[in-house]
C-alpha cells in the first residue's frame, strides 16, 4: 500500500517514467509544466526514473542500452511484436515480480503521493501491484501514437489518456472499459503550442533566407538516423532551398557535415533550443517517425517527410501521417525526392497538407491532462497562482 502524504496544503503527484526514448520524459515534464501554470504552488510534482532508481541489475542498464538495441531495428521490432499480446504481456511481468518486487516496494514506500500517473509501460503493472488495493489514483498518459504495446494497458489504471482514437481502440482491445480510455493528444511543452508568428519575421531573427524554401532535417536530440545519406540527397535536388540540418548531440555527423561543400544553401546546428522557432520558420520537415517531433509538427502547422521509424511503436505514427494527408513516407532517396517535388511544385498540395496539420493539432493536450488529473485528485488543494508583475 502506498504511504500519503502528510501536507494537506499541496497535492502530491508522483511521475513514472525512464529515459527509454527521449518521449517519456518530455511528455512528464510537458503536464508538470501545464500543472504549474495552472494550479501554482498547490502541486507539488516529482519524477522517478523506474530502471535507474529502481530497478534490480542489470535492468538498471537499460536506459544506457537503448540506444544500442534501437540500432538494430529488424531486432527491436521482432521483440516488439511477439510481447504485444495481452496475456503475453501479463506473463512477462508475472514472470519478472520475483526478480523486482523488493525495488517496486521500494519504490512505492519512498515516495508517498496523491496521484500517480505513469508515462511508461512497463511501469504500469508491477506498481500497480506493489500498491495493493488501498491506493491512490493511478493514471496513464500513453506517449505513442498509434501502435501501442498491450505494456500501456492495464485494467486496474483509474484512467488510460491516449493520443489518437486508434489507440483507444487498441485499449478496448486489451480489455479497459470505455469509461477508462480518454482521447486528449499527446502532451507537448508548451512552447510548442503557440499560436503562428510571422515566417519572415523568424527567418530575419534566425538569419535565414527569405527567398527560398526551408527543408528542415532532424533526427531527434541524439541525431539519429540515416541523416547524413538524406541531407547529400536534399542536396542534389533541382529546385533551389535552403536545407536546415539540427544533428542534436550527434557531434561526429555535425563535424561531417559542416566539412562538406555543398551545391545547396546549408546551414548545420548542434542541439538547439530555439526548435519552436525553427518549426515555424521551416517549410517542410524531414524526419524519423517519433511521436512527439510528429506532434510537435503538427501543432507548427509543418508538413512532414518521413524518412525512417522504429518496427512496432513507430509503425503506426507513418500511416498515421499519411492518412491524414500531413506528410509522405520517404524511406529512399527516389521517394523522399518525388514528394519534395510534389510540395515545391505545386503549391496547392502543399497548403493540403498544412491545413491537415491544423485540422489534426492537439496543442491543448499538455493542459487539458493537467485540468484532468487535478480534478482525480482525491482532495483539493487551494490554487495559489503566482501574481504577474
Amino acid at each position: 500500500m502506498a504511504l500519503r502524504p502528510t501536507n494537506p496544503d499541496k497535492a502530491r503527484i508522483l511521475f513514472l517514467f525512464s529515459d527509454t526514448g527521449g518521449g517519456h520524459r518530455s511528455a512528464a515534464e510537458a503536464i508538470i509544466e501545464a500543472l504549474q501554470l495552472q494550479y501554482g504552488n498547490a502541486i507539488e510534482t516529482e519524477m522517478v526514473d523506474i530502471f535507474k532508481q529502481y530497478a534490480p541489475k542489470p535492468f538498471d542498464l537499460l536506459p544506457e542500452l537503448y540506444p544500442i538495441m534501437v540500432r538494430v531495428p529488424q531486432a527491436w521490432g521482432w521483440g516488439y511484436y511477439i510481447s504485444n499480446d495481452s496475456r503475453r504481456a501479463k506473463l512477462i511481468a508475472d514472470s519478472a515480480w520475483p526478480l523486482i518486487r523488493h525495488n517496486i516496494r521500494k519504490l512505492v514506500k519512498s515516495h508517498p503521493s496523491d496521484l500517480i500517473v505513469s508515462v511508461h509501460p512497463i511501469a504500469n503493472a508491477p506498481v500497480l501491484r506493489a500498491l495493493g488495493e488501498r491506493r491512490p489514483p493511478f493514471i496513464t498518459v500513453v506517449t505513442d501514437l498509434v501502435t501501442t504495446h498491450a505494456f500501456w494497458y492495464h485494467r486496474r489504471v483509474d484512467l488510460c489518456i491516449v493520443p489518437t482514437e486508434e489507440a483507444r481502440q487498441r485499449a478496448l482491445l486489451c480489455g479497459l472499459r470505455e469509461d477508462q480510455v480518454m482521447v486528449i493528444g499527446l502532451p507537448v511543452a508548451q512552447r510548442f503550442c503557440q499560436p503562428p508568428t510571422d515566417k519572415h519575421t523568424l527567418r530575419e531573427k534566425l538569419g535565414w533566407p527569405q527567398d527560398r524554401p526551408i527543408v528542415m532535417l532532424v533526427g531527434g536530440g541524439e541525431g539519429m538516423g540515416p541523416m547524413e545519406r538524406v541531407a547529400l540527397n536534399i542536396d542534389r535536388f533541382p529546385l533551389p532551398l535552403c536545407l536546415v540540418v539540427v544533428c542534436g548531440r550527434n557531434q561526429k555527423l555535425k563535424n561531417s557535415l559542416e566539412a562538406r561543400r555543398w551545391n545547396q544553401m546549408v546551414k548545420v546546428y548542434g542541439f538547439v533550443r530555439e526548435m519552436p522557432d525553427f518549426m515555424q520558420a521551416a517549410d517542410i520537415l524531414v524526419t524519423k517517425a517519433g511521436p512527439g517531433t510528429i506532434t510537435e509538427a503538427i501543432n507548427a502547422a509543418l508538413p512532414m517527410l518521413l524518412y525512417s521509424r522504429l518496427p512496432g511503436q513507430e509503425d503506426g505514427n507513418v500511416s498515421y501521417v499519411v492518412s491524414r494527408g500531413a506528410g509522405f513516407w520517404t524511406p529512399t532517396d527516389e521517394s523522399l525526392t518525388q514528394a519534395l517535388h510534389t510540395w515545391l511544385e505545386n503549391p496547392e498540395s502543399y497548403q493540403q497538407a498544412v491545413q491537415a496539420c491544423k485540422r489534426i493539432a492537439r496543442p491543448s493536450a499538455a493542459m487539458d491532462i493537467a485540468r484532468i488529473i487535478f480534478e482525480r485528485l482525491p482532495s483539493k488543494p487551494a490554487i495559489n497562482l503566482p501574481q504577474e508583475a
